[in-house]
Parts: structure tokens; sequence; C-alpha cells
């Protein structure tokens, strides 16, 4: 018989971190948790459901995180989740099915439904939102990105119907916390890839991304939460060219100091 393993990384979860565990209830063998010096009870809960805990001292990103979840687990399928997402019975019943019937599949998608400050989003380019997510063991890692990390399967990859649920932002408080945190990362990861931007480029893909979340990805269909969605989506990607041009600037200014 097929046995899974859940991998999580966490960092102070422990508002999410119960609830997504516990709709693991009667699938995962065994839950493998990867903590980056949460200072919650985060542990605590992780511990209470029996989970594998492993406490590495640096911070790689998180691709490089999740590979290491990755290396603890010994089941014969992988699910990977993120603290803040849950499975629905109808998931759960659907997963068992597929790793116990699916001869020449390694991997699947599942399918996300988003929470966003007071509903779940229908439109605005966040459904359908198929992740890769549910994999034989070693026919696939991830990637080494900083954030926005994905998996790389081999092989046939097949879709699941049920989506588990995501609740990403449940207030707006989170929200700009989220923005500057993923801005920062992905201007350093485009930093590091040689990238550059300008403020006029910044400018100019922050109104394009309210513009194609808004109107081309029909995100008035979602309500005001639509609306504050593609707000946000623009001040993100704002941000994002802003500060790789700022740590531009900064490595110039670095070098004309040396020079000197």
């Amino acid at each position: 018989m097929p046995t899974l393993s859940v991998i999580l990384i966490t960092r102070n979860e422990e508002a999410n971190l119960a609830d997504c565990l516990a709709s693991l209830e009667g699938i995962a063998e065994q839950i493998v948790v990867v903590d980056t010096n949460s200072s919650d009870r985060t542990l605590e809960i992780a511990k209470n459901h029996g989970a594998v805990i492993a406490q590495p001292t640096d911070w790689p990103g998180f691709g490089p995180q999740k590979n290491r979840a990755l290396d603890l687990a010994t089941g014969d399928w992988v699910l990977s989740l993120d603290a803040d997402e849950r499975l629905t019975p109808a998931l759960r019943s659907e997963i068992l099915t597929a790793i116990h019937h699916s001869a020449h599949v390694n991997c699947f998608a599942i399918p996300r439904l988003s929470w966003y400050c007071g509903r779940f989003i229908r439109h605005s380019g966040w459904s359908p939102d198929y992740v890769d997510r549910l994999f034989k063991r070693g026919t696939a890692h991830f990637s080494d990105d900083l954030v926005h990390e994905r998996l790389i399967p081999n092989g046939q990859v097949a879709k699941l119907e049920n989506p588990m649920l995501h609740f990403s932002f449940m207030n707006y408080s989170q929200v700009l916390q989220k923005l500057d945190r993923y801005s920062t990362a992905s201007a350093e990861q485009a930093f590091a890839k040689g990238k550059t931007s300008t403020p006029l480029k910044a400018v100019l893909h922050g109104v394009w991304a309210f513009v194609r979340t808004y109107f081309i990805r029909v995100g008035f269909l979602d309500g005001i939460q639509g609306f504050a969605l593609a707000i946000s989506n623009g001040q993100g990607t704002y941000y994002r060219y802003m500060k790789l041009w700022q740590l531009h600037q900064e490595a110039n200014n670095r070098n004309d100091h040396y020079s000197k």
C-alpha cells in the first residue's frame, strides 16, 4: 500500500498550522516540518501532531528549504503544503484514490482556491490556480528560487479536480507585510540574476499589473476585494522594481567608493 509524507516549511505559523495539520487526518503517514527560528507555538503544535521536525540555523530561500524537507520524507508519495493551506474531505479522498491507482502518473497538480480579505477569489488571475504538489518521491524536486519556488517534476503531470483552500490573506495588514517581504525577496533574486530596473520601469510595470489583474483577468467580478487585490498587485510590482533599482544604486555607490 502506498504511503504519503506531507512536507511543510514554517516560521511563526501558530495561527495557521493547527488547522492545516488537522486537515491531514487519515491521509498522512508522516509529517515533516522544517522550521526557521519560530518563537511562537509552531513547534509545539507540530510535535502534538507527531511531526518530524528539523531546525536548520540558516535560511537559504523557499526552494532550498523545501528541498531540505523533501530529503526527510520517507513516504512513497509526497504532498507539499503551506501552513495556510487546507485539504477538504473531498480532496483527501481524491488524493488517496490518486496515489493508489496511478500507475503511469508521477505528479498531480491540485487546484487552489485562495482567500483574500473576506472572500475566495475566483477571477483576477487567481483561479483556476493549479499547483504541482503531489508527487512520487524521487521523481521531483524544488527549484532553488528564493521566492516563488516551483516543483520540477519528471514525467507526466495529471490534474486533480477538488481544490485545496488557501487562506493567504486574512486582513490588509497581512497584505502589506507579505507585499514588503516578497517584493524584497523578488528584487534580491532578480538582482542576483543580473536584471536591472529604473523608476520609470517600476511605474509602468506597476500600472500594467493593476490593469492586467482588474480588467484583463476580470478582477472586477471579485467585487471590492478584486479591486483591492489589483491595487496590491500593482504596489507589489512597483516596489519590486524600485527595490531592484535601489540595489543597483547601492552597488554602484560601493563600487565608486572603492575605486577612489
